[in-house]
Formats: C-alpha cells, structure tokens, sequence
C-alpha cells in the first residue's frame, strides 16, 4: 500500500461507495482528511469511524462556496494540502435522450460537470502555490466514468456531464504540468456500489436479470468490486506516479476496448 503518512486529502462524496472505501484507505495509510458530502450526520458517523484526524463540511458540491471552503480547511487546520479526489456525483435515471427531463438534466450537469469546476477553481491555485513554496507536487483526481470516454446509450446526460470532466481534467493538466500539479480522472464502469444497487432496484425488472443486462457491454460480463476501483484511484493519487498527468484511467472490464 501506498504511504500517505503527512499528507492531507480532500474527498468529496465521502459517504458513498468509492468515498467511503477512499476514505478508510487514505486514512489507514496515515493521511489526514477533509470530507464533504451532502449531509453531515453520515459524514459525522464516517469520522467516528476512521478515528484518525478527519474533518467533515456538509454540503452541495454545485455552490462553488463549499470548494473554497475544503481548501480553507486543509490549509487553516493542517497547513497544507497535497491530494485531493473529487468524488461527488449523481446519475439520471436511464431514459432515451428526448424524454430525459430539462430539470434532471441541469441537476446532472450543476453536480458532476460544474461541481468539479468550481473544485478545481479553488483547488488549483492551492496547490501551486504549495509547489511554489515547497517544491512539492500536488494531486488532482477527478472520479468521472466509463461514460466519459465512450457513448452511453440512455445516460446521455450523465455521458456530456462525465465528458466534461475529461476534458477539464485535460484541460487542467496541460495548464500545470510545470506548475506542480497533476491532474488525472479515474473512470470505472458501474461498480457494486449503493449508487449502482439503487439505479438497479429502479430498472423495472428483477435484480439479477437488471444486473446482467447492465453488464451486457463489459466483456468481463460483471460489476466492478469497489476495492478494484480504489486500487486504481490510489495509483493516480500516489506520489511515486509522478510522470502520470492528463490521463483517463478506465477500469471498466475491458468495455472501452471494444
């Protein structure tokens, strides 16, 4: 395992499945931690359980104030920060493109495309300056999907949303390749989270047959365990991936080969 011991993390999403896992994972390898989620009685409870040096800010990832707020909290409570994961998302319900509705859609885009930009906003800065000071380089990971590197057949606007985020991250990584930041995107498939259980539970149809038509497309035909996808996550994160900026790293069972 990695060794996080010193560092400072941001998380975002903490409290979902890849949030959670992350967070256990970031804390057993010494790092102190910055979570935010929507609510703060999960993120309270995920504290209590880590019981390492943890801090937790409630709130929605689209007001671009709580991104200000998670750098000011690294910054004023630890002195630093070197990593941060940019986690929180939502998924629409599937439905073809014309009948996704205009308010699902601007709540799609607000959370996962525009959340990461106002992250990015704030985080970006931070950690150059720290480069400019320390010499040491941060770590942006943005969490986006699968779906943003192919077509997503009644998700397409989860799709643009995920896109997006590819291409900040690009963007992103291009602007401070000499500026001490690296900035990568991770993109699984579904992965057996409670995000995925419950876009299953809504698929109109029993759990294994609604299971196996979602991962009809995967040439592995399963679901991806969420510590597959966190061992991906950490490989962005870890410092000794230092020549890693500006890529896609899809841990999808194979679908983006096809």
């Amino acid at each position: 395992m990695a060794d996080f011991s010193g560092r400072v993390v941001i998380l975002t999403g903490a409290t979902g499945g890849f949030g959670r896992a992350a967070a256990r994972t970031f804390s057993d390898a010494g790092a102190s931690l910055v979570l935010s989620d929507l609510h703060g009685e999960p993120l309270d409870r995920l504290a209590a359980e880590l019981g390492g040096t943890v801090r937790t800010i409630a709130g929605d990832i689209s007001d671009p104030a709580l991104s200000e707020r998670l750098v000011e909290t690294a910054l004023t409570d630890f002195g630093r920060l070197d990593i941060v994961v940019n986690n929180a998302g939502i998924v629409h319900d599937m439905a073809p493109l014309p009948k996704t509705p205009v308010d699902v859609a601007r709540r799609i885009i607000d959370v996962d495309l525009m959340g990461v930009f106002y992250a990015l906003r704030a985080q970006l800065p931070a950690l150059e300056q720290r480069f400019r000071e320390t010499g040491e380089v941060g770590v942006i990971v943005n969490v986006a999907s699968v779906a943003g590197v192919v077509g997503a057949p009644m998700l397409s606007v989860y799709a643009a949303a995920k896109h997006g985020v590819v291409g900040l991250t690009k963007s992103a990584a291009l602007e401070y390749a000499r500026r001490g930041v690296r900035v990568n995107a991770l993109c699984p498939s579904f992965a057996r989270t409670p995000m995925a259980e419950e876009f299953l539970d809504k698929a109109g149809r029993d759990r294994d047959t609604a299971e196996a038509a979602l991962v009809q497309a995967i040439p592995m035909r399963r679901l991806a365990e969420v510590d597959e996808v966190i061992a991906g996550l950490i490989f962005l994160a870890d410092p000794a991936s230092s020549f890693v900026t500006g890529q896609t790293l899809q841990i999808d069972g194979g679908l983006s080969a096809a």
